[in-house]
């Protein structure tokens, strides 16, 4: 007889039984296909996304065979791809280069079309707004693949134009609007939206050659008030002559006119390196792909076949349990324990081949029906959706072998069972093991050893093996930890009581079920850490320009101050600010030099001297600096680094004015609004005459230096008049109200000085500005108003706002909080499945001496809840190992930098995601225990009385 005729009759069996218990088979594929649609979703999303090189040319240059530029060396060398490239010879040209003359870089015969751009301000819908006008023929068929019609025409003539839609959508504008360039005095009528395929979200106007930049460039030419265009540099899209393209000779002969060409032709062969000029200098250059899969990589497949095996394994308890008596029937037909297995095993492998294609097919439908979505995520278009049906069979194999060993402790169990058990369902008593929780134990450690040991040696690889050896030690001690769940329950109602005590009873269904949550939470856990780690870095490093919750109106010149009056009532008009505005001044000696900045010696200055010593100067700038930095530690050289004498060295910005003292005049209401110091002392310290020190480090016993040099111009007559003589210089001494050290970190302003302070030392200041405080970033709409009104009452104004990183990283969040809440509801729910089936004889006792039906609603809804909490607390233990041991492996990196260069920050935080914590570890074992507790029958069915 074949040694398949008991494979066949089992898979028979197998079939005939997952079609008769559809919700379990349901429930079984769901646990399969979910993990192998995400994998496939994400191989798929992954291979569409990384474009290839073909897509990457056609991003650049659309159509046409070549993009040339000029670089402005002159004769030059250069790689086949364009990213590397120098002059000719070892000494740079002399003076200014002439720029190319492009008609003569060309192939004979070929066609070329021109790409410029410049940055203007138009208008909008709301007011007027700044943005990148390119001119570029987009209805060219060079263009097609560059830029794109999504929606109405391409423009054609001087008078209209072309938007993407991320413009339109913040100026309000739509097809069929017109906008003026304000400097061009020019108004168009916006025919079509394009999109750029490799950048969705850029805010750009196209217009065709020469209707913008020309006409502009008249009008400065007429106007001297009008500023000429600042052009960028131009590009030629070029068509090789006929279908030869544009091939290496070209690019050489190129070269030698100047001319930097990315070619098509030669991106796609390029040339051997003997014929690369450059190549003989450029050693390092490499075409190879990328190398090996991470171990990290590794790390993560290998965890999620684990969860695969994890959530299935205990639906397909759940079925033998239900099929004990048909397994004890192939027992008394002359069926052995090996056919006993066979029909478990059929039932996994049925079931797990319906789970990955069903996977599979969902997965590539998915991703086609979510493409827009992660197309905006992502910000490019997809050049195809690209399906690799090598790897799609590699991940169904990997679902469909994963339902087999799900099946596999199963079917031994179900094997073990004497026939007479199996017939009546009686269950027999299994002492569990003794050995395998000291192993796990030792696991456990072991691993979280090998994981620290990585991170402080900086090897991640080490890093991924003891993550994965300390969290299967953890899964070996589930079974103990669920067997002490029993005792804490000695004291609670009912329900719960029983819930917990069923869970340690039963350990071999409950187990996997805990340890599939914890795997899955585990992951979203470690990598939620990371992130919320690296954010926190991130946010530390940020250097802002304002003040948090603040906006700063500044005026450029004396002229344009005088417009502050109206820009102020537009601004409090637009937008939403709180309070009044903290007006300040701006303080300089001798000849102003944003006028006689072009002059040699022909204006003042001011400077704040920084004393010398301990609580002055910066160790991390001195000498020994270096020998300094090897004996800190991170969070000595963070402190160091927050500190007044050393944040001056690289918090220096001026936001309120092009001088580089950072001082202005203001008062008490600048303190409040801008620097957030509320103190009634250093406002009355103003009020007296007295100016605030925001950084101590520049005092010493209560006192500043000033260095002041009155210097006057020739041409300023007015205040030469006031000054006549040669420059002087003098050095003044200041008492001065020190601020606490917190506020050195005050963007942009060191000192605050009072009016008659700057009078009395013979200083000179104007109106500057105000500071308002907003409870939120302005609105593009609102911004574009104010920009109008400014530009309306003459210009010479603008409004400096503080611009944040986006809420990508909080999105990634949510997609793994989600995740782990998912999985963790699928495996609750298997889990009360599995009792159910177990519990019937205890919950018929429990209604036969008095139980009220609510019983069982309650009891299921418990056992979901401790499985569920169970596994998220272990699960968040879990995941912290390798999160940690990363960080300590970018701390090593991050000490080693500092080391080299002492200003280099060595801040890495170990943040811990507690909103993703706390949803797993609150709202999701309650979701899951109220859905149990909804979804169970109260009424109680009739049972056969069993032996």
């Amino acid at each position: 007889m074949s040694p398949f005729t008991g494979w066949r009759a089992a898979l028979r069996i197998a079939r005939r039984d997952a079609m008769r218990a559809k919700g379990r088979s349901a429930l079984v594929v769901a646990m399969i296909a979910l993990p192998v649609l995400g994998v496939t979703a994400a191989d798929v999303t992954y291979r569409s996304v990384s474009s290839s090189e073909t897509e990457r040319l056609t991003a650049e240059m659309g159509s046409a065979d070549a993009l040339f530029s000029d670089p402005g060396l002159g004769p030059l060398q250069q790689m086949p791809d364009g990213n590397q490239y120098d002059m000719v010879g070892e000494t740079p040209p002399q003076g200014e280069v002439p720029p190319v003359d492009m008609r003569t870089a060309f192939p004979k015969g070929a066609r070329a079309i021109t790409i410029r751009s410049v940055p203007a301000s138009v208008t909008t819908a709301y007011g007027l707004a700044n943005t990148d006008i390119v001119e570029f023929p987009t209805s060219d068929p060079m263009a097609r693949g560059k830029v794109d019609l999504i929606e109405g025409e391409f423009p054609r003539g001087s008078g209209e134009m072309a938007a993407t839609k991320p413009f339109l959508e913040s100026s309000g504008l739509h097809v069929g609007s017109r906008t003026t360039v304000k400097s061009a005095d020019r108004t168009y009528t916006i025919t079509g939206v394009v999109e750029l395929p490799d950048d969705l979200k850029a805010h750009k106007l196209y217009a065709d050659p020469g209707a913008v930049i020309a006409p502009w460039q008249a009008a400065a030419a007429r106007d001297k008030k009008v500023l000429p265009p600042n052009t960028g540099s131009p590009e030629w899209l070029v068509k090789g002559p006929g279908r030869a393209g544009v091939d290496w000779d070209d690019v050489l002969a190129a070269n030698k006119a100047g001319a930097l060409v990315l070619s098509r032709q030669v991106v796609l062969d390029p040339p051997p390196d003997s014929e690369v000029p450059l190549a003989q200098k450029v050693n390092s250059y490499d075409t190879s792909g990328p190398g090996e899969a991470s171990a990290a990589l590794v790390t993560v497949v290998a965890m999620a076949l684990l969860e695969i095996v994890l959530l299935a394994g205990p639906a397909f308890a759940v079925g033998a349990r239900r099929s004990r008596r048909q397994l004890g029937l192939v027992g008394t037909c002359g069926g052995d324990r090996r056919h006993v297995r066979a029909v478990v095993l059929s039932g996994g492998l049925v079931l797990g081949a319906i789970g990955a294609v069903t996977g599979v097919a969902a997965g590539l439908l998915l991703t086609v029906a979510t493409r827009p979505l992660i197309e905006d995520w992502a910000g490019q278009r997809f050049g195809s959706l690209v399906v690799k049906p090598a790897e799609l069979l590699v991940i169904a194999a990997l679902g469909l072998v994963t339902g087999l060993l799900a099946a596999f402790a199963p079917a031994i169990v179900a094997a073990r069972q004497s026939v007479l058990e199996s017939l009546t369902g009686r269950r027999g008593v299994r002492r569990s093991s003794r050995v395998l929780p000291a192993v796990g134990s030792c696991a456990l450690a072991l691993g979280v050893a090998v994981a620290v040991y990585g991170g402080t040696s900086g090897n991640s690889t080490w890093v991924a093996g003891g993550s994965v050896v300390a969290e299967l030690g953890l899964l070996a001690c589930i079974p103990v930890i669920v067997g002490l769940l029993g005792r804490l329950g000695r004291r609670l109602p009912l329900s719960p009581r029983m819930a917990l005590r069923d869970a340690a009873r039963n350990r071999g269904r409950t187990a996997p079920a805990v340890a599939a949550v914890m795997a899955a939470v585990a992951g979203s856990v470690a990598i939620a850490t990371y992130m919320s780690s690296t954010l926190a870095e991130s946010d530390y490093d940020y250097m802002p320009m304002l003040t948090e919750g603040t906006m700063v109106l500044s005026a450029m010149d004396a002229k344009s101050a005088e417009q502050l009056p109206l820009a102020r009532t537009s601004v409090e008009r637009n937008m939403a600010v709180t309070g009044a505005p903290a007006d300040f001044s701006r303080v300089w000696a001798g000849s102003d030099c944003n006028v006689y900045y072009e002059e040699e010696n022909g204006c003042g200055s001011i400077e704040l001297v920084k004393p010398t010593g301990a609580g002055h100067t910066c160790p991390l700038k001195a000498k020994g600096a270096k020998k300094l930095a090897a004996r800190l530690s991170a969070e000595e050289h963070r402190k160091m680094m927050r500190s007044p004498e050393c944040m001056d060295e690289y918090l220096s910005s001026g936001s309120f004015s092009s001088e580089a003292n950072n001082m202005v005049v203001g008062g008490p209401d600048l303190l409040r609004t801008y620097a957030k110091l509320d103190d009634p002392a250093a406002a009355a310290a103003l009020k007296t005459g007295t100016p605030v020190l925001l950084n101590r480090a520049y005092a010493k016993n209560g006192e500043i230096t000033l260095k002041v040099v009155h210097r006057y111009s020739a041409k300023d007559e007015k205040n030469r008049k006031l000054h006549p003589g040669p420059a002087r210089t003098a050095t003044e001494r200041l008492k001065v109200y020190v601020a606490d050290a917190e506020y050195a970190a005050t963007p942009g302003l060191r000192m605050v000085m009072p009016q008659r302070v700057a009078e009395r030392l013979g200083l000179h200041t104007e109106p500057a500005g105000s500071v308002y405080a907003v409870p939120h970033p302005p609105k593009d709409a609102e911004e574009q108003r104010v920009s109008a009104a400014i530009d309306q009452a003459g210009g010479g104004l603008w409004l400096q706002t503080e611009t944040r990183q986006g809420d990508r990283e909080n999105t990634v969040l949510l997609i793994l909080t989600l995740f782990a809440g998912v999985v963790t509801l699928g495996a609750a729910a298997i889990t009360t499945g599995l009792a159910k089936a177990d519990a019937e004889a205890d919950l018929t006792t429990l209604s036969a001496v008095g139980a009220p039906p609510r019983v069982r609603r309650t009891l299921s809804g418990f056992q979901c809840v401790v499985v569920a909490l169970t596994g998220v607390l272990l699960g968040t233990a879990a995941g912290l190992v390798p999160a940690v041991a990363l960080r300590l492996v970018d701390l090593r990196h991050a000490m080693e930098a500092m080391r080299e260069e002492p200003m280099e920050s060595a801040f890495t935080p170990i943040v811990l995601p507690w909103a993703t914590i706390g949803l797993l570890a609150v709202v999701v074992p309650l979701l899951a225990g109220v859905l149990a507790a909804g979804l169970t029958r109260s009424r109680l069915t009739l049972a056969r009385r069993a032996g």
